[in-house]
């Protein structure tokens, strides 16, 4: 069972190049506003930095010294040379910060100031304080984009030591769920979040933990959970931002999300594998069926940089999971295979 998906890349491409700004490394996040009226046009963060990331993720990335060079002014003048931070009006600080500095490492550059304001954090007292008054119960899926965000942040700009990761993973070792293999213990059954969006955000620190290699507690149960969800079409609720039946119908990052939770818990274990490869193959047919029969040209998930590069994340997490089912020309980077964050 193959599906040639080069068609797909080339929509993806040909978006990001509609969003290309008149100078080089400038790229608008979307092209037209939505019904509130509070997009930010124009140049924006998110847009420079995704358009990065899906460039080198579909080996379309900028080829000349000079043009990278263009990027990286671009991005780096976006950080607040006297907090540090890079912000965007759309997600909390740490993630701008976070993910610019992410997308300035695929240039091999680092952002011009001292995270100044994050430096906080860079004691263990003041990450434990950070991740112990995350708001688990309610939002745990927003809130892993401070909790994986600062560990990103902090090792891609070189602000903390070997001892600082090591309290980090600790921490998180100390408070995996026995239950779902997720994050945090204690929150989970307790608080009011559906189950699908503490796999989102635990996504978040198992890429931090593939980043460096460290091992997850229970991946067992995090295959137990990711196959429950989908198979029980527990991914979406009413009056969410995924009802139902739009899970794998949607542009955006709950995709990556599940698929690379199942994928790198494989890694770990030779647990339930076969079921494993026939979710993740089911899936990905359904996946590549819905973008194939999407409108590029008016559908608003493509109109928006952002989102489009996690529907690009779940095309090349898919094609490593699944070999020789999803065929293209380049084959795909998973930018978190470099560094992680997304």
């Amino acid at each position: 069972m193959t599906w040639n998906i080069d068609n797909i890349i080339d929509d993806i491409f040909n978006t990001v190049e509609s969003h290309r700004l008149e100078n080089e490394g400038e790229y608008a996040r979307w092209l037209w506003q939505n019904e509130e009226n509070d997009r930010k046009m124009g140049l924006n963060e998110y847009g420079c930095a995704d358009a990065a990331n899906i460039l080198y993720s579909i080996g379309k990335f900028p080829d000349t010294s000079e043009k990278r060079e263009a990027w990286i002014r671009t991005l780096q003048s976006f950080q607040n040379p006297e907090s540090g931070l890079f912000q965007e009006p759309t997600h909390h600080f740490i993630h701008t910060t976070a993910h610019c500095i992410a997308a300035l490492e695929l240039f091999d550059a680092k952002p011009q100031y001292p995270l100044t304001d994050l430096m906080k954090y860079s004691t263990k007292d003041g990450l434990y304080d950070l991740l112990e008054n995350l708001q688990w119960k309610t939002i745990p899926w927003p809130q892993s984009h401070q909790g994986a965000g600062i560990y990103a942040a902090m090792v891609l700009s070189e602000s903390v030591d070997e001892k600082w990761c090591e309290d980090y993973f600790a921490w998180l070792w100390e408070n995996a769920d026995p239950e779902t293999g997720m994050w945090r213990k204690g929150t989970i059954k307790e608080g009011t979040a559906p189950l699908f969006h503490h796999m989102g955000g635990t996504f978040h620190y198992v890429f931090n933990h593939e980043h460096a290699h460290m091992p997850l507690r229970y991946p067992e149960k995090l295959i137990d959970t990711c196959i429950m969800l989908y198979e029980e079409k527990m991914i979406g609720r009413k009056n969410d931002v995924y009802d139902n039946d739009k899970f794998g119908q949607y542009i955006g990052f709950l995709e990556v999300d599940w698929a690379y939770c199942i994928n790198r818990a494989m890694r770990q274990t030779p647990y339930r594998f076969e079921d494993c490869k026939r979710v993740l193959t089911k899936f990905a047919k359904e996946y590549v069926d819905f973008l194939n029969s999407i409108d590029v040209q008016t559908h608003d998930g493509f109109n928006d940089l952002h989102m489009l590069f996690g529907t690009t994340c779940a095309l090349a997490e898919l094609q490593q999971a699944l070999p020789g089912m999803l065929r293209t020309k380049k084959p795909l980077k998973l930018v978190l295979d470099r560094r992680p964050f997304i």
